[in-house]
């Protein structure tokens, strides 16, 4: 899905530089490894832009990340209506709330545990997957800047053991990002143990993010997108909600112990 005034300026922007060089698109081609007929696809765009090609051509060209950035804008842009109130919350945030009943919260998936999710859904064709898997690790910025949010996450220890043979390696590698994760000020993950019995949480997932102004917004996923929730009275009950269920979950420092024990299960 690109955002076409977004995309438009991209092919713009990449024939003015590639002109200015003064190159052909054959010669552009054999430097960015494509053919002369298929640069001129994408300057048409009648290719899609293509993330591998935009990067390279950043790099020919020296435009400092210039076209990489407008197709993370185009991205952006391109996101359902329901979902863009929420990605401008959650880059704006000072604060983010997460729990996660079934699934490592998107923020702190590594590319592979995020590529394996998304790629579940059947009905994705193979560049929309790498589109929304890129979506979704860009966001993953919000927590790697100069003043980051702080990130607390709370999930069930049953998403972490969640491995078969094929499945372990994966895991390893993600229960070991979280623990990496941990190590930093401002990011927080606490398990709930796999004994805790039912408990509020698990009717569904929720994401909550306090804006500089010290207003709450939440967020609700579901099996076809979500909503952003802003009336003050559904806050509030999502508020309570996290109360309880990070009551019911390890301190940082047990649940650390924990993941490195699910790690060293596997090993």
């Amino acid at each position: 899905m690109e955002n076409e005034p977004t995309a438009e300026l991209i092919r713009a922007q990449l024939r003015r530089l590639r002109v200015r060089a003064e190159l052909s698109q054959e010669e552009f081609g054999r430097l960015v490894h494509f053919s002369g007929s298929q640069v001129s696809a994408v300057e048409l765009g009648h290719r899609p832009l293509d993330r591998f090609f935009l990067a390279r051509a950043d790099e020919v060209l020296g435009t400092g990340g210039l076209l990489m950035s407008l197709l993370k804008l185009a991205e952006r842009d391109g996101q359902p209506s329901w979902f863009r109130p929420w990605l401008e919350a959650e880059r704006q945030a000072q604060q983010l709330r997460c729990y996660q009943p079934s699934l490592i919260p998107g923020l702190l998936q590594t590319e592979n545990y995020a590529r394996a999710m998304i790629r579940t859904d059947d009905m994705l064709a193979e560049q929309e997957a790498e589109r929304r898997l890129a979506v979704r690790l860009d966001r993953q910025t919000v927590l790697a800047g100069t003043d980051p949010p702080k990130f607390v996450a709370v999930v069930e220890e049953t998403v972490l053991r969640r491995a078969d043979e094929s499945f372990r390696g994966l895991m390893s590698q993600q229960v070991t990002h979280l623990i990496e994760a941990s190590s930093h000020p401002h990011i927080a993950v606490h398990v709930i143990p796999a004994d805790i019995g039912l408990h509020i949480g698990l009717t569904g997932p929720f994401t909550l993010a306090r804006g500089g102004d010290g207003g709450w917004i939440g967020y609700l996923e579901n099996q076809l997108g979500g909503t952003v929730i802003d009336k003050d009275e559904d806050v509030a009950i999502l508020l309570s909600r996290w109360e309880s269920v990070r009551s019911e979950a390890l301190s940082r420092r047990q649940s650390i112990e924990l993941m490195k024990e699910v790690v060293e299960s596997w090993s």
